[in-house]
């Protein structure tokens, strides 16, 4: 069967998968009532298409903290490819290697993109080896901070050596949000952190064992960040105008509107119906970006019109790892941004730059 849009990848992946790990990517907290409402909140946005327009030549790209970028459609921070795209009948030397690979295919699917790929803290193989497997592709560096302030400057220093651009803080994991099917699950799986090392010890930190995120990050820790490094300051996981306000307050270079997939905290705003507020509130000071339900290329349309520079893609990700690995990734990607030139032509946008307010409407509905 052929797989034409993301939502045949997430069937095809649900087959793929085991019952755990299929619940660990696709869960939300509690209720899931987010996670479903970061989708629906979509379809309640209509669109306002203009005709008569020479759409002959239709042109995707755009660009993120100055960098270009072939289309707003980048990969977002997600840990633990080696649960997606396992080989359990290998030995156990063999899956280590597969554990490499699943981590790099992403990357390299990036790159072959022309796109950004934010990197997760607990992606399941080295920073070294994934700049190895794409080491022309533009990448950005997620970090949970950890309690250890001496770990997190490691790895910043890290990062910025091995040549990533941009440093995402998650800001909405003070503690883990409550995800039932994982406690149903009792997922307890043999994975370390690679790159949470440290430096008094020297050895990975196994996941379900570490002391995992600080709980005590305030505002005015920022600046700490932004003396330890020069790389822009990107903070993920604002939903109100009032953190929007302190973020530019505090410097940082960019948002990425984001409620956690719906994993976090249950019944906050879809991230689309959050984008506006925050979006006002920066009033174009800095980049606003947007992760959370995109699942069509009108999608990506609707949020760029409301000012999102960008989007970034979550699990359609890991579907694609699932069902083909790399290859998977870069059909995904391929048909999210063919999907979005056609609404750009459909709308009468010849380029990203003219994608704006006036081509989208809430529906009552």
């Amino acid at each position: 069967m052929s797989l034409v849009c993301l939502t045949d990848f997430q069937a095809h992946a649900r087959e793929q998968l085991s019952k755990s790990t299929r619940d660990f990517i696709e869960g939300g907290a509690d209720d899931s009532i987010t996670r479903d409402d970061n989708i629906a909140a979509f379809k309640r946005i209509r669109l306002r298409p203009r005709y008569l327009r020479d759409v002959s030549e239709v042109d995707t790209r755009t660009t993120i903290q100055g960098e270009e970028i072939s289309a707003p459609i980048c990969i977002a921070p997600t840990g633990f490819h080696c649960l997606v795209w396992p080989d359990g009948e290998m030995s156990t030397a063999r899956d280590k290697e597969n554990e490499r690979l699943n981590a790099t295919q992403q990357r390299r699917a990036a790159q072959a993109a022309g796109i950004c790929y934010i990197t997760s803290t607990f992606a399941s193989c080295s920073l070294e080896d994934i700049v190895i497997a794409a080491p022309e592709g533009l990448r950005w560096f997620q970090l949970y901070v950890h309690p250890d302030l001496q770990l997190n400057k490691q790895l910043i220093q890290r990062v910025e050596s091995l040549g990533f651009k941009a440093l995402v803080i998650t800001l909405d994991t003070p503690v883990c949000g409550n995800r039932r099917h994982d406690i149903r699950n009792q997922l307890r799986r043999n994975l370390t952190l690679t790159d949470l090392q440290s430096p008094k010890k020297g050895n990975a930190i196994p996941y379900f064992q570490m002391t995992p995120i600080s709980t005590s990050l305030c505002w005015n820790d920022l600046s700490w960040f932004q003396s330890i490094t020069r790389l822009p300051i990107i903070l993920k996981g604002i939903l109100t105008k009032e953190d929007a306000e302190l973020a530019v307050k505090h410097n940082v270079q960019g948002i990425i509107v984001s409620n956690h997939g719906g994993r976090q905290l249950d019944e906050v705003l879809a991230s689309i119906d959050a984008l506006t507020e925050v979006v006002a509130a920066v009033k174009g000071k800095i980049e606003v970006y947007l992760d959370g339900g995109v699942r069509t290329g009108n999608d990506v349309l609707k949020a760029l019109a409301l000012g999102a520079k960008c989007i970034f893609l979550g699990r359609p990700i890991l579907w694609g790892l699932a069902c083909k690995g790399e290859h998977g990734v870069k059909e995904v990607l391929n048909i999210l941004t063919n999907e979005f030139h056609t609404s750009m032509a459909l709308t009468g946008c010849r380029s990203v730059a003219e994608i704006n307010r006036n081509l989208v409407q809430f529906s009552r509905l």
